[in-house]
């Protein structure tokens, strides 16, 4: 197999390429990296092995130099003759942030650089298959509390909480235009928090939002809202295995904890409090405080005696103990909101379809993987999060 592979330094991406690398039916892996020259570019791939030692086979491990926002990917793709052999995609790379400032290159970033690929993937000759790694939470904001199925999306009604959801959902519905559909696969994670494994995650996003709530301790949203989380490794073998499976059935999968597997606020934050036995204890009010939470960042002198926020007075008087300064914590509290819109959407992603073509089982629930695995969540800055998020 001569496959290609985009996202290589980031979360799931860099699991995907150390996994793959150890696959002897897999012959060359490609990977699209950004860097100024090779040599950069195989430097950074070096990295994603380092980080637990796993073996690195520069023979096997080659470097593409190019980025998903260049308008002239494509021909750049098209004109390399070193991967004019690939047979196999698997586009697992986006730009993931929530933030609103990002959106123009988000948008440049997940429909434009994947206009690129698919340029160049329908000129392969031998191109057997092209993987999509898109998002489980294309359904919308207007799907809540309910088991969402695959049939369920791509949606071009559905409203959308942020606009990578949207991108994600538009580059689902591209891939028809350049590529037959017996040549691709949709694979939908849902939220890919933390690794199961004994060691640090490869990254922190999404583990950011729980290590926030961590130093908040009083959490403005429901207790037993549904959360379908599930962890780096699964995601990683849940996807590879569709990928060699010349027998699936379908062409979109989720890849979800399902309902066997769902946790909720008040679990995660059970999970994790023995860690932490120096903190409050984890409150939950309603969703609506967070309103108040944000203009008495802003100023708390906007806030008086009255406001529902002073029933909770103890947990303002350890922000500022524990942060010095009211007003960092309105970087916070920005954000957390995307996130809490998610946590309150209620979504079940079902998992049926990867169950029966599959052997992955069902995911660990997050609760379970948390107890262990959120010691790391202490050595994230927060706000440096908050920013990247």
């Amino acid at each position: 197999m001569q496959l290609f592979l985009t996202g290589v330094t980031g979360f799931l991406g860099g699991e995907l390429l150390v996994e793959l690398s150890k696959r002897n039916d897999v012959d060359k892996i490609y990977c699209l990296v950004r860097a100024q020259n090779e040599a950069k570019a195989l430097a950074r791939i070096k990295k994603v092995f380092d980080l637990h030692n796993d073996h690195f086979d520069a023979k096997k491990v080659i470097p593409i130099v190019g980025e998903l926002s260049d308008n002239n990917l494509a021909d750049a793709l098209i004109n390399n003759p070193h991967i004019k052999d690939v047979d196999t995609i698997i586009h697992s790379a986006a730009n993931t942030s929530f933030t609103k400032i990002y959106d123009e290159i988000v948008e440049k970033v997940n429909i434009g650089g994947t206009h690129q690929l698919l340029r160049w993937a329908k000129t392969l000759k031998h191109l057997d298959l092209f993987t999509y790694v898109g998002t489980a939470t294309i359904c919308g904001s207007m799907v809540k509390d309910c088991v969402v199925t695959e049939d369920m999306s791509p949606n071009l009604t559905a409203k959308h909480l942020v606009k990578y959801s949207y991108t994600k959902m538009i580059g689902e519905l591209i891939l028809k235009d350049y590529l037959p559909e017996d040549k691709i696969l949709v694979v939908r994670p849902s939220i890919i928090m933390g690794d199961s494994r004994e060691w640090a995650p490869r990254s922190y996003v999404i583990l950011w939002a729980l290590a926030t709530l961590n130093h908040m301790r009083l959490l403005p949203m429901q207790t037993q809202s549904n959360i379908d989380i599930i962890p780096i490794d699964y995601a990683t073998r849940a996807i590879i295995q569709l990928v060699f499976n010349k027998k699936r059935k379908y062409r979109v999968y989720h890849i979800s904890s399902g309902a066997t597997s769902i946790t909720t606020p008040k679990k995660a934050t059970d999970a994790i409090k023995h860690l932490f036995p120096d903190k409050p204890d984890f409150k939950f009010v309603s969703k609506g405080l967070l309103t108040s939470m944000k203009k008495w960042s802003k100023n708390s002198t906007l806030i008086d005696d009255h406001s529902p926020l002073f029933k909770h007075k103890e947990y303002l008087d350890y922000w500022m103990n524990y942060f010095g300064d009211n007003t960092k914590l309105r970087v916070l509290f920005y954000a957390l909101e995307p996130y809490i819109n998610f946590v309150e959407l209620g979504q079940i992603f079902d998992n049926s379809r990867l169950l029966e073509d599959t052997t992955v089982g069902p995911s660990i629930p997050a609760h379970i993987y948390l107890k262990e695995t959120a010691i790391h969540i202490d050595s994230i800055n927060i706000f440096e999060g908050a920013i990247d998020s």
